[in-house]
């Protein structure tokens, strides 16, 4: 049976796969890839590039991450990165700068945050876009990394021959295109990237067949996993339909704890009994769903389709409801016990890594801010507290502190550390469970 991810070329349209131009590029400029971002997927990226006999030039907007790089070091917390970073970097293989410069591949790794009105923020990407223009020339691919919204790769082709009428640009030239451009989104888990940057099978959507086999041999460079072909728009929904796949899944447990919740009956229990069932699989109730990917992405099907998602849209709304009642939830604890103080386990918005956007844990503390200097923060990623917590009176403590000083405990996200304390430690006290940590 055919893979329905990879483009089939009949032999009448064979012509099509040599619509990318023989490279131009000096030879000084192949093997080279310059990485625009050095985030949380770019850096990694970089650095397992890097690491595979690739030339790396690292671009950020930030001079302290720059910085950082170039001495070796690393901002942001992820399993063996500061290895690579560290043996990239000492190689004479990474090198990081606020600017770019001409290499054969420009892979474009920024943040699409959300917009007010829950729109695709797509100023980062644009801005990449026309920074690399000035050193684009015949041979070199693009490619996008960052999730967008469909239609996203067309409009940074239509940039680029608006910027570049000199080249020949897939999609908006005829004959044979001077660039390949294609769509290839990153699809780890964080705690894992390096693993999965290598082993995990790509999607590469070109603006042309020929563009995403041409983008698909530099992949094949450092993936392990397989490459499939596709078409740009393909390509952008399969990202943004991964991403609403999970959330809707999450959001179907989330409110199956807030039935079971009202019933006063153990969500642990009957998830774990349901599951006994050869075809179900729900997964586990938390507090929220945050992070940049499941909590945003499929914001970018809604405001694509707004008739036609109706349950995509509900599973984000139940998801972000959740979060508004564990936070209630809290108040009416503390409100209850006017003179007991509250610890808060964990900000970050998974367990085990660094990272806070979207986190449901960081918002529902905030929103306890009003309780000030009975707030007990445990978060073992974290060496201080966001304004808005720290100016309240709030404390960022060690789990001895807060267990020994608290009467009332919330567990919002289910680090490693706080799996091992004892149940002698939280005995006696009223405890509020997300994760079913000590409760399952």
């Amino acid at each position: 049976m055919a893979d329905p991810l990879r483009t089939e070329v009949n032999p009448s349209e064979a012509s099509r796969i040599d619509d990318v131009r023989p490279a131009e590029l000096s030879a000084a400029y192949y093997n080279t890839v310059c990485v625009i971002g050095l985030g949380y997927i770019g850096l990694p990226t970089a650095a397992v590039l890097a690491n595979a006999g690739i030339k790396v030039h690292g671009v950020d907007h930030s001079a302290r991450v720059v910085d950082i790089v170039n001495a070796g070091g690393i901002h942001i917390e992820e399993a063996n990165l500061d290895i690579l970073v560290q043996s990239a970097v000492t190689a004479g293989a990474l090198e990081a700068s606020r600017v770019p410069k001409t290499c054969e591949t420009f892979l474009i790794a920024v943040p699409t945050p959300l917009t007010p009105d829950y729109n695709a923020d797509l100023r980062f990407v644009f801005d990449a876009v026309d920074a690399i223009g000035p050193y684009l020339s015949t041979g070199c691919k693009i490619v996008l990394e960052s999730t967008c919204p469909v239609g996203t790769t067309r409009q940074v082709a239509a940039r680029i021959a608006q910027q570049r009428p000199d080249l020949a640009v897939p999609g908006y030239c005829d004959g044979p295109a001077d660039l390949a451009i294609a769509y290839c989104p990153e699809r780890v888990l964080p705690g894992k990237i390096i693993e999965e940057l290598v082993s995990n099978d790509r999607v590469i959507g070109g603006m042309t067949p020929a563009c995403a086999e041409k983008v698909a041999e530099f992949y094949r460079r450092f993936v392990e996993g397989q490459c499939l072909c596709s078409e740009a728009g393909v390509a952008e929904m399969v990202k943004l339909s991964e991403n609403s796949f999970r959330d809707v899944n999450i959001a179907f447990a989330n409110e199956l704890s807030l039935v079971a919740e009202a019933m006063d009956i153990n969500v642990w229990e009957v998830i774990r009994l349901a599951n006994r069932h050869p075809r179900v699989a729900i997964l586990n109730p938390g507090p929220g769903v945050g992070g940049h990917c499941i909590a945003v992405d499929p914001w970018f099907l809604v405001s694509s389709a707004p008739q036609s998602t109706r349950l995509i849209r509900a599973a984000r709304e139940v998801n972000d409801h959740k979060a508004v009642h564990v936070g209630n939830r809290l108040k009416a604890m503390l409100n209850a016990a006017p003179d007991a103080r509250l610890a808060v386990l964990g900000l970050a918005f998974k367990p085990n890594i660094d990272d806070f956007r979207q986190s449901p844990a960081m918002k529902i503390a905030q929103d306890l801010a009003d309780y000030g200097d009975r707030l007990m923060i445990v978060e073992p990623f974290a060496n201080q507290l966001p304004s808005a917590l720290a100016d309240c009176g709030a404390k960022l403590c060690e789990m001895d502190e807060a267990m020994e000083a608290c009467e009332l405990v919330a567990v919002l996200v289910d680090h490693e550390l706080f799996k091992r304390i004892p149940p002698t430690v939280y005995q006696g006290k009223i405890l509020y469970d997300t994760r079913g940590m000590w409760t399952a």
